[in-house]
């Protein structure tokens, strides 16, 4: 049964004892060691909260997690500043990597912010099934990810300063043997801060192998008036051409949403955020706080956007594209869009993966 090999967890199956072995990976116990964690001494003596965060050095990258398989990863929890001396947008300056199985190339590359569906750099609540961030920017992943022989997780700091007060834990289970058809997680950043009139917008491109798709982020800046979302998703698979298998009917449909997502309040036509467990629209900010703070100015409409296949996922056999539009409305008509759209994908499938994109510097990250 898989909650014997660490997969298929819920309540039905809590009463099932395995035979895995759990694990756990943080500043107390860097290397999940047995009988290992809390050693480290603080001013109340040894093995009193010596060691529960890291400082991440300008520049480094450090290794978080690393350990020999089969296993799986659980849970992991994060939190960091995300303030500094040297200004903010701390959560797209700091890049998520994840390696499976000794690869040279990771098959997670995102900002940290992003991949919590916390974009443009500043903090928000989410209320999800396999993402979870609560105050103040404790952030959780609950996506099972697979290795057979090896785990590897780092992150970098490309922030102009160190940062200290970065937390972290790794939940898992070293289990004897994983099910063949166990995919290997993936992750993948894009974005376009001016993308192209008629030109959609890609999320993910070149996947090669068999495999599913599980989940989007959209962090979208609306560059321009009138409504956003119009524009429709395609996903184009194992074969498709000029036009996808699937294609979907609207942004805010895609999302779970309605009639962009207005509601009367107070007298008042508003876009009104949520959060689901399968889909959510947590984030929406006509000034951003922080920029308001840093430059007393205020920034466009800024828009965060999740949604999970966890029940129907996009399966493919061979190969993956998928994108999206930047259509508007007026009131009167459609209109192409040009915006400033960043997004993360989120995918299952049998290694080896072709290379990513090479992923922007940290100041072609910030948000406009």
């Amino acid at each position: 049964m898989l909650h014997n090999q660490g997969l298929g967890f819920g309540l039905s199956t809590a009463p099932l004892m395995t035979s895995g072995k759990t694990r756990s990976i943080s500043a107390e116990n860097p290397r999940g060691e047995v009988g290992a964690g809390g050693k480290e001494a603080s001013h109340l003596g040894v093995a009193r909260k010596g060691r529960p965060c890291i400082t991440l050095p300008k520049g480094a990258t450090v290794t978080l997690m690393e350990t020999d398989g089969p296993g799986v990863i659980q849970h992991f929890w994060i939190t960091v500043t995300d303030r500094t001396d040297k200004g903010y947008f701390v959560l797209r300056d700091l890049v998520l990597r994840m390696y499976w199985d000794g690869e040279e190339t990771p098959s997670v590359e995102v900002p940290l912010g992003d991949f919590f569906c916390n974009g443009f750099g500043t903090r928000c609540l989410v209320n999800s099934l396999p993402i979870v961030v609560n105050p103040t920017g404790g952030m959780n992943c609950y996506f099972p990810m697979p290795f057979r022989q090896s785990a590897k997780i780092t992150v970098e700091n490309q922030h102009a300063a160190d940062i200290g007060g970065f937390f972290y834990q790794f939940s898992y289970t070293l289990v004897d043997q994983l099910p063949e058809e166990a995919g290997y997680f993936h992750a993948q950043w894009r974005r376009e801060n001016l993308t192209t009139e008629g030109k959609d917008y890609t999320i993910l491109d070149n996947v090669k192998g068999k495999g599913q798709y599980v989940g989007t982020y959209l962090a979208w800046a609306a560059l321009e008036r009138y409504w956003w979302g119009e524009g429709e998703i395609k996903f184009y698979m194992d074969g498709d051409e000029d036009w996808p298998t699937i294609c979907g009917t609207g942004t805010e449909d895609y999302f779970g949403g309605a009639w962009c997502f207005y509601e009367k309040r107070d007298g008042k036509t508003v876009e009104v955020p949520y959060n689901t467990p399968y889909l959510g629209y947590p984030f929406y900010s006509k000034t951003d706080q922080t920029r308001a703070e840093q430059f007393g100015e205020d920034a466009v409409p800024m828009h965060g956007l999740y949604r999970w296949h966890l029940m129907d996922p996009i399966r493919f056999e061979e190969e993956l594209k998928v994108t999206i539009q930047q259509i508007g409305h007026n009131s009167r008509d459609l209109f192409e869009r040009t915006d400033d759209v960043s997004s993360v994908a989120y995918w299952y499938q049998a290694e080896p993966h072709a290379p990513f994109p090479v992923l922007p510097p940290a100041e072609r990250r910030w948000p406009r």
